[in-house]
């Protein structure tokens, strides 16, 4: 179809920007419907996400609406390379922008409230390449072709797909969604904290391990890092992640000098930088995880008070992130049959919150057989640090399927998906049921779905290579 000038804009049509320098289309990226999510160039395709339209603004100015999200473009400062983004319509001047002719029947969109125009960063031609406010030159990577399409119907998005594993010899995971982005860590089992990132869950299973902390040094902390979780907590700092592990002397593994330790982060990015914070109890501990009850923190996780109780899950106060601030309690022991299959244990455990229900789900047996499969508790009392205020679930919700190979399903995470409308299970096994307790084990991802009296379904645990729909909102 035909280009547009500044004077024959049509605000019933919709466009597609083409950049003159790159020959890329103006893209809101990864399908966000997000506020505040960049928009930048992309291979033509003219799908919804690079679909246009103008809404006048008066005095010549235009608002420029996404077909996809519905949002708007806007230029929030008047800083060069400040990043071009999607934001509800305000009617505010930096979300308005005039059309300025350039040679060639090309145009520039020029900001209501900076003067900057759209320009196309570092002359990138890139897919990906990012979009950003800059002095008007009238460069070629400020000169947009603005092309009508034939009814600019918008474009059902591609289904997005992925298949587990999403980490090979990942035990222990836990992943996190942070502003549509995936953060993964597991264990190591030497000094370094790893954790990588991807902006899809089919992406984690390429992505690169980078280390955010080195525990070589620290006496009693190097090494055997296992166990790793990282919660966004807004404490006395303000918000902070804070990184909970298990790591001691080394020697083998399972061994006594195996203790609870966090780290705190400098800001809100989950990648760090990360300084040591505190030691967590003195005795052999392990799957530290944090529960929030009442706005009151609790420390969980997974020891052995000895007797018969056997490996058991403790629960215990904090006064903050980093410090405990009341008594340990014995929370749960492996008192069923099905947590006693191969050795009594129960560890690792997670909360899980839903519609005001709070529960714990954690793993049983133990992890060096086939057995090792998820508990759930539930509070239905008032008091999380009084055992009997918890309700456990006589069946265990979670376990080994031999029709789809897959052994030792344990030690899990939960996360939702970027536009926060499904629950996500991330957890490992083994695809053979003898399987050890080792660092084969790797990291899957299924959805799951709620029974009708508020308890997770976690279903069957999927075979590995089976395609599965990604997380909505990707």
């Amino acid at each position: 179809m035909p280009s547009a000038s500044a004077a024959t804009v049509d605000t019933s049509a919709s466009y597609v920007f083409v950049n003159r320098h790159s020959g890329k289309a103006m893209d809101l990226y990864d399908w966000s419907t997000a506020e505040n999510a960049p928009v930048n160039q992309w291979t033509r395709n003219d799908l919804a996400v690079q679909q246009w339209q103008f809404v006048d603004a008066g005095g010549g100015y235009y608002k420029v609406r996404s077909r996809h999200s519905g949002k708007v473009l806007e230029l929030p400062n008047a800083t060069d390379g400040t990043q071009l983004v999607q934001t509800t319509d305000r009617g505010a001047a930096t979300q308005q922008f005039r059309l300025q002719d350039s040679a060639g029947g090309y145009v520039r969109f020029v900001n209501r409230q900076s003067s900057k125009v759209i320009d196309v960063w570092e002359w990138s031609t890139a897919d990906g390449g990012r979009l950003a406010g800059y002095s008007d030159a009238d460069g070629t990577n400020q000169q947009w072709q603005l092309v009508r399409l034939n009814g600019g119907t918008p474009t059902t998005p591609p289904t997005r797909t992925f298949t587990n594993p999403i980490k090979r010899n990942g035990p222990d995971p836990w992943l996190q969604v942070h502003n549509g982005t995936y953060y993964l860590a597991t264990t190591t089992w030497n000094s370094t904290i790893t954790m990588r990132r991807s902006t899809t869950l089919a992406g984690l299973a390429t992505a690169q391990d980078q280390v955010i902390f080195n525990l070589a040094g620290r006496p009693n902390g190097c090494c055997n890092m296992w166990a790793p979780e990282f919660h966004l907590i807004n404490g006395p700092n303000g918000p902070r992640w804070y990184f909970y592990y298990t790591a001691g002397q080394n020697v083998p593994d399972f061994n006594p000098t195996q203790r609870l330790h966090v780290l705190e982060s400098a800001g809100t990015d989950p990648m760090g930088p990360y300084t040591f914070k505190a030691d967590l109890g003195n005795d052999w501990q392990l799957d530290a995880s944090i529960l929030t009850v009442n706005n009151r923190l609790y420390l969980m996780g997974t020891y052995n008070p000895g007797g018969s109780y056997g490996q058991s899950l403790f629960i215990t106060p904090m006064s903050n992130p980093w410090t405990l601030g009341g008594s340990r309690v014995r929370l749960s022991s492996p008192t069923l049959s099905w947590e006693r299959q191969t050795h009594p244990v129960n560890e690792g455990p997670e909360p899980l919150y839903r519609n005001g229900r709070t529960m714990i789900v954690y793993s049983a047996s133990a992890c060096w057989g086939p057995d090792y499969k998820l508990g759930l508790l539930t509070l239905t009392g008032s008091d999380p640090l009084n055992p009997a205020h918890w309700t456990k679930a006589p069946n265990p919700v979670f376990q080994r399927s031999d029709t789809n190979g897959v052994y030792a399903p344990g030690h899990n995470g939960f996360f939702t998906s970027p536009d926060g409308t499904e629950s996500w299970i991330v957890y490992h096994a083994n695809d053979s049921a003898g399987g050890g307790c080792d660092m084969n084990r790797s990291t899957r991802a299924q959805k799951f779905t709620w029974n009708a009296d508020g308890t997770p379904n976690f279903g069957t645990p999927a075979r590995l290579g089976v395609t599965l729909t990604a997380p909505s909102g990707e």
